[in-house]
């Protein structure tokens, strides 16, 4: 993870995903599905959001802008779809507008000795 990553250097769908956890901001996705390691967004996944009434919550600076340095965050959760492939992720966790962390499942398979 030497080289910068851009946002305009990602797909389409990957790009929806990373605004999708700007819009959020603080919340949860639920069952996103993937297939050749893109996010497909049919059936839509759930959207848990987070509103903290004790205080303003500002957005991510970069949700103004067209493109930027993607964060380290978002380059593991790039590699995580990656390795994944195909399949659902259970829940992406969001905070400050950031995937800060992922649950999927795996299926067992070759029987264990």
């Amino acid at each position: 993870m030497s080289s910068a990553l851009r946002f305009s250097q990602l797909s389409p769908s990957r790009q929806a995903l990373i605004r999708l956890c700007q819009a959020i901001n603080h919340g949860h996705v639920h069952e996103l599905y993937l297939r050749n390691r893109e996010p497909i967004f049919t059936p839509a996944p759930i959207l848990l959001v987070d509103v903290k009434l004790d205080q303003d919550e500002s957005s991510r600076p970069e949700v103004q802008l067209d493109d930027f340095e993607v964060s380290g965050e978002v380059r593991r959760l790039l590699l995580q779809l990656d390795e994944i492939r195909d399949g659902r992720i259970d829940k992406i966790e969001v905070r400050g507008g950031l995937p800060r962390r992922l649950v999927f499942s795996l299926q067992l398979r070759d029987p264990l000795p």
